[in-house]
């Protein structure tokens, strides 16, 4: 019986291998979450933002455990979703590691009025709080309600592909 378990255990292992290699090559759009949490303002860097529905406004994004900066963000009563644009990639290799300096003065954050930390020169921003949180694995996939959305100035969007940060050529289209 142990070969068997063994076995399935190993395909699980190279499925997953498999999966993050496929990740890897899919390009995905950046953003940072913040939060005004009751320790102080915590942020991450995320590449899993998508939308789930304009009527009711809805969000989701998945993070990688619900500790630390994760655990207190999803704790906020609410969070603000503010996609990249290409002149954010310094702030984005920032919020994707842990003990790196967030929030200084030289980044640039105000506070929105209900407290989130927010960045002015996103292209867009949106509000939202937690209407779910699904536990899958080590990760937690994260249903939010947006309330409310702050457009920006239009940039070129900061992407994230193979581990490394890109930018679109603005002038190639298909």
């Amino acid at each position: 019986m142990s070969g068997v378990s063994n076995g399935a255990a190993d395909h699980a292992r190279e499925l997953g291998d498999r999966l993050k290699s496929a990740f890897r090559m899919h390009p995905a759009g950046v953003a940072l979450i913040t939060a005004a949490a009751a320790t102080g303002p915590v942020g991450l860097t995320a590449s899993s933002v998508s939308s789930v529905a304009a009527e009711p406004a809805a969000l989701s994004f998945s993070v990688t455990r619900a500790t630390g900066t994760a655990g207190a963000l999803l704790a906020a009563p609410s969070f603000a979703v503010h996609f990249l644009g290409e002149q954010h990639a310094d702030l984005a290799r920032v919020f994707a590691h842990s003990g790196a300096p967030r929030f200084t003065p030289e980044q640039g954050f105000v506070r929105l009025p209900t407290g989130e930390p927010f960045l002015p020169d996103s292209p867009a921003v949106l509000r939202a709080r937690a209407l779910h949180l699904i536990p899958v694995g080590s990760s937690t996939l994260v249903v939010a309600e947006v309330l409310d959305v702050h457009l920006g100035d239009e940039a070129p969007p900061l992407l994230y592909r193979d581990r490394k940060f890109l930018r679109l050529d603005p002038e190639t289209e298909l």
